[in-house]
C-alpha cells in the first residue's frame, strides 16, 4: 500500500504569475500551451489540498508604465494595463476549467459580463469550496502594480505565503540573464530586498507583506513539478520573510 503523502507546508497561498510567464518562448501574447502547463500544475496543488488564489500580470499583452514613459497620461495606460490582466485571467480560467478546476475570477473594475466584482467574503468562500480565485484588474486603481495587487490580496485572504513564479528559480544579486556571475540568495529578510534594491517586487508590496507577516517564495514556475515542490517547502526557491531561518 504507497505511504500517504504528506500535507503541504503552505495550505492557502496567493500565487502571483507575471504576464511574461504566459508568452512561452513567444515575444509577446499568450501561448496557451504554456498556459496550460501552469493550469495542470495549480490543479495538482488543488487536488493535493491547497487553497489558491491567482494574481497574474499582464506585461505580456501591455506594460502601462513604459508606455507611459513614451507619452501616454500615465492613469490611462494603467488602465489598459488592468484590462491586460483581465485578458489573461479569462485565459487561465478556461485553461483551468479544461480539466476540470472549478474556477471564478474577479476583477477590482466592475464587468459584469464576464467576472464576478471583487467581494473579499466571497473570494474567501470560494477557497473554502475548493476554487480557484483569480483577481483581475489590480487593486482597480492605477499606479499600483499587480505586485502590489498580489499582496493586498494574499493580506485580505489571510493566506500562508504569497508565492511568486517567475522564470527564474529565486532571487539573484543581479538579472542572471545578463549577469553570469550573479549570486542566487536562499534566504532574504524584507529589509534586504529594500536596502539592496533587488526589485523583486515593488516597495509597496514588500511593507505590506512585512507587515502582514506573510512570506514571499520567488521560484521558477516554468519547471516541472516546482509548485508542488515548494508549495511542499522542496526544491529550489528564495524565500523572504524576517526570519531567515525559516523554510
Amino acid at each position: 500500500m504507497p505511504a500517504a503523502s504528506s500535507p503541504p507546508k503552505y495550505k492557502k497561498v496567493l500565487l502571483k504569475v507575471s504576464g511574461e510567464v504566459l508568452m512561452g518562448e513567444q515575444g509577446y501574447g499568450i501561448d496557451m500551451n504554456t498556459v496550460d502547463l501552469v493550469a495542470q500544475s495549480i490543479a495538482k496543488a488543488v487536488k493535493d489540498g491547497t487553497q489558491i488564489a491567482l494574481v497574474i500580470g499582464g506585461g505580456n499583452i501591455f506594460r502601462g508604465l513604459s508606455t507611459a514613459a513614451k507619452g501616454m497620461e500615465r492613469a490611462s495606460a494603467d488602465y489598459m494595463g488592468m484590462l491586460a490582466t483581465v485578458m489573461n485571467a479569462l485565459a487561465m480560467q478556461n485553461a483551468l476549467e479544461k480539466i476540470g478546476v472549478d474556477t471564478r475570477v474577479q476583477s477590482a473594475i466592475p464587468m459584469a459580463a464576464i467576472a464576478e466584482p471583487y467581494i473579499r467574503r466571497r473570494a474567501v468562500r470560494h477557497l473554502e469550496k475548493g476554487r480557484v480565485v483569480i483577481f483581475a484588474a489590480g487593486t482597480g486603481n492605477p499606479y499600483f502594480t499587480t505586485d502590489t495587487a498580489a499582496a493586498l490580496r494574499a493580506a485580505e485572504m489571510g493566506c500562508d505565503a504569497l508565492l511568486k513564479g517567475t522564470s527564474v528559480d529565486g532571487v539573484y544579486s543581479a538579472d542572471p540573464k545578463k549577469d553570469k556571475s550573479a549570486t542566487r540568495y536562499d534566504r532574504l529578510t524584507y529589509q534586504d530586498v529594500l536596502s539592496q534594491n533587488l526589485r523583486v517586487m515593488d516597495a509597496a508590496a514588500i511593507a505590506l507583506m512585512r507587515e502582514s507577516g506573510i512570506p514571499i517564495v520567488v521560484f521558477s514556475i516554468r519547471t516541472e513539478g516546482s509548485l508542488h515542490k515548494t508549495l511542499n517547502g522542496k526544491g529550489v526557491f528564495t524565500v523572504i520573510s524576517d526570519d531567515k531561518t525559516a523554510a
